[in-house]
């Protein structure tokens, strides 16, 4: 959440009427949170905040009615079922996990506890919902776009360096939807003239050879499919991809601030904030097998012209002018 709109949110707050602000509740109820990035994240912050801020508008006040319990994953699997495990032992009335990699974790931990989740592709495919519109069993959420976005970010990687001949899609194969992507970028290389190579990858280590090794050769770019271990290691990926002039395509907007060429998404913040009315409805009463899925609405092109010009690139003006932000 950007801080203008942060302060503007909060400054909004004080005109809430009283019964938004303040639920009526014989107990204290709990609320367990497991994020797959790290505590230290600035990004996982954010959405911490924007889920905390959608459940003020419900009148839930952390430390007042509602009880968090916060747990951090960085993006290493084992310990996203470990901490699964914790939660689901304190027995709280709701689960709120996101993204994908937290969720499967929590999936394998308890099929009773209410669970909601956001930021995750393909929910039903993944195995967490029987459909959209009647998850049933014990999880729903906010999911993100279809995996056809990947054929439009291998597109706009095209348009904004027409000479990349070769890209390299990097992607962690723990992620549950991270595969179900790489189909749909490989159909529309074959249209485009540009050869796709598709690297699974664990850890930094494995992250660093891959791209020193493809940018051994000329006229190469990178997509990076999002998952916890790409969102915890997106400094890396992008140095790299910008070190070795190597035009790069993200998913989110916080990519292209930290430094990456241009990202095409969800705003995935605005997820946490509207899976707060969903962890509202449960805790007064609704199940969450009821409620149906629901998929992100807002879309967002940015463009970091900075990165652009150091890599050599002229960013058309038709794409420049489609762009919902441009970082200079």
């Amino acid at each position: 959440m950007r801080r203008r709109e942060f302060i503007a949110f909060l400054g909004g707050t004080a005109a809430l009427p009283l019964a938004a602000r303040a639920q009526q509740t014989d107990h204290m109820r709990r609320l367990g949170v497991l994020m797959s990035v790290t505590e230290a994240d600035a990004q996982g912050q954010a959405r911490v905040a924007a889920l905390k801020l959608g459940l003020l508008e419900h009148g839930w006040i952390e430390g007042r009615n509602l009880e968090i319990d916060y747990r951090w994953g960085g993006g290493d699997s084992g310990r996203l079922r470990a901490y699964a495990a914790e939660l689901t032992a304190l027995n709280p009335d709701v689960i709120f996990a996101a993204p994908s990699a937290a969720l499967a974790a929590v999936q394998r931990a308890t099929r009773t506890i209410p669970v909601v989740f956001a930021q995750v592709s393909d929910p039903v495919g993944a195995g967490f919902a029987a459909s959209l519109a009647h998850p049933g069993g014990n999880i729903t959420g906010f999911a993100l776009f279809e995996f056809g976005v990947g054929a439009k970010w291998l597109e706009l990687l095209k348009q904004i360096a027409p000479s990349v001949a070769r890209v390299a899609v990097i992607y962690d194969p723990a992620t549950p939807s991270a595969t179900g992507f790489l189909p749909l970028i490989q159909a529309a290389s074959r249209s485009s003239g540009v050869d796709v190579f598709a690297h699974s990858v664990h850890s930094a280590a494995e992250i660093e050879t891959v791209i020193t090794a493809f940018a051994a050769e000329p006229n190469g770019g990178v997509i990076a499919i999002p998952s916890a271990l790409i969102a915890v290691q997106r400094n890396l990926i992008i140095s790299l991809a910008n070190r070795f002039s190597l035009p790069n395509v993200f998913a989110f907007r916080y990519y292209a601030v930290a430094g990456g060429l241009v990202s095409y998404g969800v705003d995935n913040i605005d997820l946490y904030r509207r899976s707060a009315a969903y962890v509202d409805r449960i805790l007064n009463g609704e199940k969450p097998g009821d409620l149906p899925v629901q998929e992100a609405t807002k879309f967002q092109l940015v463009i970091n012209l900075k990165t652009a010009r150091a890599l050599g690139l002229s960013v058309p003006p038709s794409l420049l002018a489609r762009a919902d932000e441009v970082i200079e």
